[in-house]
This record gives structure tokens, C-alpha cells and sequence, in this order.
């Protein structure tokens, strides 16, 4: 029997890993080297899980979280509208979890690649932590 939610969500992966592959490759062409893909933490007690899709160490040590997002077209805001503080939350509880395993945490910041269409857009320094 055929099960249609199975396929859209294969498709909707497929797009999404596409679009981190673009984003990755544009990111190492500017020079930062890749640490962690999908970095996923699990709920905690009245926390939800968090993901950081790339986590890449910039040229001068600073760690940058990244957040991919793409869309067909920028209609609606395009595909950084589509990161609300509910998602940055989600973020910034994943990259809390990564950073312990520091004594010492290195800079940090969160970035978002949004990409709308055709269109790839690195947004540095996005949003803050705090």
C-alpha cells in the first residue's frame, strides 16, 4: 500500500540535504572546516531536542553554528523569515550541549545560509545566544 506522507518526507530530506551540501560547499570555499553535520541532542527535562545542521570552525577559531533553510522562492519572507526565536532556541540549546565538551569555549556565533530558489545567502552573526 502506498503511503504518501513516507514519499513527501524522503522528498522534503532529500531537498534538505541538498540544500546543506550547497551550503557546505560554500562555506568550505570561504574557508571554514567542518566539525559536526546534524548535530542532534535529545529533550531534556523542559527542554525540547535541538539540531544544528553545521558546526564549522571559522579561520580565526571562532565556532560557527549554521542553520540552513531553503525555500522555492522568497515569497512569505523567503527562508531566513523561517527562522523564529522558538528555532533559535532549539539552536542555542544544541550549541550549549556541543560547547561542553570545552574546558575553555572558543568564540561562537549562529549563521544562517538561507537559500530562496537559486539564491544562497550567508547571513554571519544571524542571531545571539543571549
Amino acid at each position: 500500500m502506498f503511503n504518501g506522507s513516507s514519499r513527501s518526507k524522503a522528498a522534503t530530506k532529500t531537498r534538505g540535504d541538498a540544500a546543506e551540501d550547497a551550503a557546505l560547499a560554500h562555506l568550505r570555499q570561504a574557508g571554514l572546516r567542518l566539525l559536526e553535520r546534524n548535530y542532534r541532542v535529545a529533550a531534556g527535562p523542559r527542554r525540547h531536542a535541538g539540531e544544528v545542521d553545521l558546526i564549522l570552525q571559522d579561520r580565526d577559531g571562532t565556532l560557527v553554528f549554521v542553520e540552513v533553510r531553503a525555500r522555492a522562492d522568497a515569497s512569505h519572507g523567503g527562508a531566513a523569515a523561517s527562522v523564529t526565536a522558538r528555532k533559535q532556541q532549539h539552536l542555542i540549546y544544541a550549541a550549549q550541549h556541543y560547547l561542553l565538551r570545552y574546558a575553555s569555549p572558543p568564540p561562537c556565533r549562529f549563521d544562517v545560509v538561507a537559500i530562496d530558489g537559486a539564491t544562497l545567502t550567508w547571513l554571519q552573526g544571524a542571531f545571539d545566544a543571549g
